[in-house]
């Protein structure tokens, strides 16, 4: 049985990024783990105050937990570092977080950011899961792959280094529809149409990639690396 560990900054991420990735592996047999390293929500206030947001960031929390439910998500790793500051804390900091989930989950693959999105919390989690999986003798990773997230993969200037040129597809089409129920439960996260992060606009980019396939509902990902 391979086992998939999901690794993800925010509350939302893991299911923009691959939830209908998620959902068919799940359903194949494959135990999928996920990691979300970031709090959620403060990012919205001028300057970080948990305190005032702690209703909403428990909130949050069910939602995301109801949400991996759905996925078919065997078990849900979570921290608290900052809202898109993650460039506040310590790389080392994050890069021990994601080696101790590791070393608990044991995955054949990774799933996380592209290293090229707008977003800093996405950059910097791409750089810790590269360094936190070296591939030293032993380590029990074999392929990582890089997702897309709306709003923030498509947002950046477009280069060489920071454009999505995906290379690996993934046929969620009986698997879009649990995507989507998952995504819903994200009440606080979602943005209405033709925003990147609505359901709508999820359901129409999977299906773009589809038919780029020849498929009718699809995943895209950049394979980092694979070890045979």
């Amino acid at each position: 049985m391979k086992k998939v560990l999901v690794i993800a900054a925010h509350p939302d991420d893991e299911v923009l990024g691959c939830g209908g990735t998620i959902a068919r592996f799940a359903a194949e047999g494959y135990e999928v783990c996920t990691l979300i390293l970031g709090e959620g929500i403060t990012s919205r206030d001028a300057s970080r105050d948990r305190n005032k947001r702690e209703e909403k960031i428990r909130a949050l929390k069910v939602q995301t937990e109801d949400a991996n439910k759905i996925l078919g998500v065997k078990k849900m790793h979570t921290f608290d570092f900052p809202d898109n500051r993650f460039d506040t804390v310590a790389l080392l900091d994050i890069i021990k977080v994601i080696e101790k989930v590791k070393e608990d989950v044991v995955p054949d693959l990774i799933f996380t950011h592209f290293h090229g999105d707008l977003n800093i919390d996405h950059q910097l989690t791409f750089k810790a899961v590269m360094t936190a999986c070296r591939p030293t003798k032993g380590d029990s990773v074999k392929e990582i792959y890089s997702f897309e997230i709306p709003s923030s993969t498509e947002w950046n200037e477009a280069s060489s280094l920071t454009y999505f040129m995906p290379d690996y597809f993934v046929d969620i089409n009986k698997s879009l529809e649990i995507k989507i129920n998952a995504l819903k439960e994200y009440e606080t996260e979602l943005r209405g149409f033709p925003h990147p992060r609505s359901l709508k606009a999820v359901e129409l980019n999977a299906k773009h990639w589809g038919v780029k396939m020849g498929l009718e509902a699809a995943e895209a990902f950049k394979t980092i690396r694979i070890k045979v």
